[in-house]
């Protein structure tokens, strides 16, 4: 295990009706608010009147930018930065998923930066300083709630980049499983693969003796195999909703990687199809994770075929590891095929004329590998593309 330090700044508050103590827990920390939002669905569900109520009744001024979309854009967050100095916001508040959040993130590191927000997307410069950010969660997938991280998009050459820091690490995160009845079936898979994606990012680790953590990744992940599927079933399972939801936040919230080299390619890989063709972040992983799995398994047999047994309930060959390892990857695409993603780029419509263009993007010209497990260059990343077109 290696060294570490580990500290969560967040306030996790969850549970049912907790949407109505925001005003109150906001007031300690801001007086003037932009409240950042997606499309209407808030407003339709009431969940946009809650809070505007609970906001006046503490006596805190609001200003409002919607239209966060997934994959969310660099050119709406400079909006919000503008819109934050003309108003002297300060407090930001997220109200909807992770596009949501790290929309608001963005806009926290903009206001007080002279230059454009982009640079600490593209590593230009470091965060600093922020605006406090609060969040009310309503979809669970991304983890952003109590990560210190942000992705946005960049429509100037379609870059999808993120940029990190405690700074930007929310000082609340509401949690109601109720807010996530509403969520469409393909909406709930599409977090289930992110959530999982954000563990086995982690669990597919070099690093020996990390027991713990594995056990804590394993537990993560069986517990999102078993509720999504009743999740989809009966949207309304308050059980199977909060367990998917916990389990989002404890996936992305730093604690399973702690002492552990964590890996981080597929991530990468997969920004690549959603700055350019725009799909939906969870889909894409539920296609190239497997992929990627495929490519690297044999760099370190035993933990692929650990997987499998601790995760997916296969049996051990031990005169044969390798078709034990196989065996979890293909249970693995089983089980996305089952929530009604899909497992394949063929399936999301995309061809492979722009594999060695996203190869080239994600390693910046060729000059960079990705992954922690096993170090990956362009080729290597143009072959796991490859690996996932059919």
């Amino acid at each position: 295990m290696n060294n570490f330090t580990f500290q969560n700044t967040t306030k996790i508050i969850f549970g049912k009706d907790t949407e109505g103590q925001v005003g109150h827990e906001l007031k300690k920390h801001g007086k003037r608010v932009l409240l950042v939002y997606g499309g209407g669905s808030i407003k339709k569900t009431g969940l946009y009147d809650k809070i505007v109520k609970s906001l006046n009744d503490n006596d805190i001024y609001h200003t409002e930018l919607y239209g966060v979309v997934p994959n969310p854009r660099v050119s709406l967050v400079r909006e919000g930065i503008k819109l934050c100095r003309n108003e002297k916001i300060d407090f930001i508040l997220a109200v909807g998923g992770g596009s949501v959040i790290d929309t608001a993130k963005g806009i926290a590191i903009g206001v007080p930066y002279d230059g454009d927000v982009w640079d600490f997307y593209d590593g230009s410069v470091q965060i600093e300083t922020a605006l406090p950010i609060g969040v009310v969660l309503t979809i669970p997938a991304a983890g952003s709630e109590a990560s210190s991280s942000s992705v946005l998009t960049n429509e100037d050459g379609w870059y999808k980049l993120g940029t990190g820091s405690d700074l930007i690490r929310p000082k609340f995160a509401i949690l109601n499983p109720e807010l996530t009845y509403t969520l469409p079936p393909y909406q709930t898979a599409n977090g289930a693969s992110d959530i999982m994606a954000h563990v086995m990012e982690r669990y597919f680790t070099n690093t020996k003796d990390v027991d713990f953590t594995d056990r804590l990744c394993e537990a993560t992940l069986k517990t999102v195999i078993s509720n999504v599927p009743t999740a989809i079933a009966e949207p309304d399972n308050y059980a199977a909703r909060a367990e998917i939801m916990w389990a989002g936040t404890i996936a992305h919230n730093d604690l399973l990687g702690t002492g552990r080299d964590q890996d981080w390619a597929s991530h990468n890989i997969e920004h690549e199809l959603s700055a350019i063709y725009d799909v939906a972040h969870g889909a894409g992983l539920a296609v190239i994770f497997p992929a990627w799995m495929k490519y690297v398994y044999k760099h370190n047999v035993d933990r692929f075929a650990q997987f499998a047994v601790r995760v997916f309930n296969v049996d051990y060959d031990f005169n044969n590891p390798d078709k034990t390892a196989l065996e979890g990857i293909e249970r693995l695409k089983q089980f996305f095929t089952s929530i009604g993603l899909p497992i394949t780029l063929e399936q999301l419509g995309i061809e492979d004329n722009r594999f060695e263009e996203m190869a080239d993007k994600c390693t910046n010209g060729g000059k960079m590998e990705l992954g922690g497990l096993v170090k990956l260059n362009k080729e290597d990343i143009i072959e796991i593309y490859k690996l996932a077109k059919k």
